[in-house]
């Protein structure tokens, strides 16, 4: 539910769909940086994610990536918002 709640629309849209298709797969350690991902800013994790969208584009990007911990979990939600956006 908290990831259909956040502080701007646009984490909604991105962190909601993600978490009613992909939760149930995660293994405990996702789980974990998932909730640890959900404790950080709204503007700090819609950042890290468009930039990861736009360097898969080749758009290259000069925005911050986030924390190395979350790069695996934010690189796989950057692809689901990614191939959501293209359908």
């Amino acid at each position: 539910m908290r990831s259909w709640r956040r502080g701007i629309k646009e984490m909604d849209l991105i962190l909601g769909p993600f978490a009613d298709e992909r939760l149930t797969g995660l293994d405990d350690g996702a789980l974990d940086t998932f909730e640890a991902i959900l404790g950080e800013n709204d503007h700090d994790l819609y950042q890290w994610v468009t930039a990861r969208i736009g360097r898969a584009g080749g758009t290259g990007t000069s925005q911050p990536l986030g924390p190395t911990a979350y790069e695996p979990l934010l690189d796989a939600i950057a692809r689901h918002a990614a191939a959501r956006l293209a359908s």
